[in-house]
Parts: structure tokens; sequence; C-alpha cells
């Protein structure tokens, strides 16, 4: 009797680098909402309880960062995935750090939340008119810290410096909260509030087609921006504003990135 194979499947897994087992939930109901082909399975990780239950800053993402690096490490997790998505809204090392491993099919294919944000806005931004101004997008996130550290991690990702002019890019808002008040650390009002507050001082800053939900906490949270966005615009432009989702961009990022992998790398 003789078998033949006949599928390949590719299988992704989401990497929540904090331990808080709610926002790896959040995440896992982003991407039920997705529609995937068959062939495309997904996994999701939270990092060990010594990693922080929310990172907030630079200490955080370092040392979240070296705490899931040595568990999966250790474990030989990876070897059973094709890809990997750091489900951390920042410029996190593991990006770097995961991609020098090897996966069943060669190098694995890594990306975070927050480099696939910044590629599907670009790509979903309409062309300007003649004389029209630029169109926009940007990030709405938590608290003060993140303001700088995303709009470095723009200029870096981009290739520009910080005393260019990105017409394109309107910058980062944030809203005083951290990424455990999304999932029940603050009464749902006042995050309601403050994420409108932020997303309209964003929007005021020209025309903002893309608004980026800079935390993967915020999964979910996609019609409090809606909300804030026909407020500010009127029903009829504010429905069409993009409102991108960082784990659902990166999920389809990497599918897709598999398949060109396979069809524009020599075997």
């Amino acid at each position: 009797m003789t078998t033949h194979f006949v599928r390949q499947t590719t299988r992704i897994l989401v990497l929540n680098p904090n331990s808080s087992a709610s926002m790896t939930h959040g995440v896992e109901e982003a991407i039920r909402g997705m529609n995937l082909p068959q062939s495309t399975e997904i996994y999701t990780y939270t990092a060990p309880a010594d990693s922080p239950a929310s990172i907030n800053d630079g200490d955080d993402v370092l040392r979240s960062s070296d705490i899931v690096y040595k568990n999966l490490t250790a474990s030989g997790t990876l070897q059973q995935y094709d890809a990997v998505l750091v489900a951390c809204f920042s410029v996190h090392p593991l990006v770097e750090r995961l991609a020098q491993l090897d996966g069943p099919r060669g190098k694995l294919v890594v990306t975070g939340i927050f480099e696939a944000s910044v590629l599907s806005s670009l790509a979903l931004l309409k062309p300007p008119l003649q004389n029209d101004p630029p169109r926009k997008w940007g990030i709405v996130t938590t608290g003060k810290f993140w303001e700088a550290h995303l709009t470095e991690g723009v200029n870096s990702f981009l290739g520009t410096d910080a005393n260019s002019v990105n017409d394109k890019f309107a910058g980062v808002e944030s809203t005083g909260l951290e990424a455990g008040d999304f999932h029940g650390g603050v009464d749902p009002a006042v995050v309601r509030q403050k994420l409108i507050e932020a997303t309209q001082r964003l929007l005021s800053k020209g025309t903002v087609e893309c608004v980026v939900m800079g935390c993967a906490g915020m999964a979910g949270l996609d019609e409090i921006i809606r909300s804030a966005a026909v407020e500010q615009y009127g029903a009829e432009q504010g429905n069409r504003v993009f409102i991108v989702d960082g784990v659902r961009a990166g999920v389809g990022l990497l599918q897709q990135t598999v398949r060109n992998k396979e069809l524009f790398q020599k075997a």
C-alpha cells in the first residue's frame, strides 16, 4: 500500500509575551472572527507567569523578551510552526530574535502586530487627488511611554529619521490606560471615554483614513473607535475609516508571507 502527501498546512503561533490569559483570550476572539482557509492553523501561546502581566514600558518589553525566548527555545515548541506573530504592540525584540530560529520549513517567518499594522495601514490609504492634503494613518495606544516609543519605531521601520516629515503618519495618541485595563481592570465607561478622546485627538490631525489599535488588549473594542470617528467626521466619512486590528493584520500578513517565501525563494 502506498500513501501520498496531499496537502501541507500553514501553522501560525500567535504569541502573547505577557502572562495575562485574559488578554490571550481577547486575541483568540479576534482571530475567530477571521475568514481563513482551512489550510491555515492558528495556535496561541501565553507567556510564563514570571513575565509581566501587562507590558507598559521598555523594561517590561525587555523582560518579557528574555523570559519568552528562554521558555520557547528550551521547550523546542517553535519547531512545530511555520510562522510566529508577536502580539505586543511595540518594537519587540522577540521579532528579530525568533526570526533567527528554524521551523519545519527553514527559518521562521516572524512579525509583530506593530509591524503588520504599519504595512496594512499604508496599503489601505488611498492616493490623494491632485492638490488634496495627504491621507493619513495613526495609532491610538495606552500609556504616555508609547507615544515616543512607537513614533521612533515607525521612523525606524520605514527608514526615515526624526527630522523627516512623514505626511502620511498622523502620530500616536495615548489613552493613559494600561493594557490590562481593557479587560476588566477599569470601569468600562472610563475605558470607553478615554479611548474616544484619544481617537478624536488623532482624527483632528487631518484626513485620517486608518486608525490602528495600538495594543493587543484593544481587540474587540473597534466599535468604540468607530463611534468616535462617526462623531468627529460624520456618519458617511466616519464609517469609511479603517480600524486596523494588529492581530488580524498580522495573521493575514504571515499567511501570505509563508506562501510568498515558497513562491519567490529558491528551495
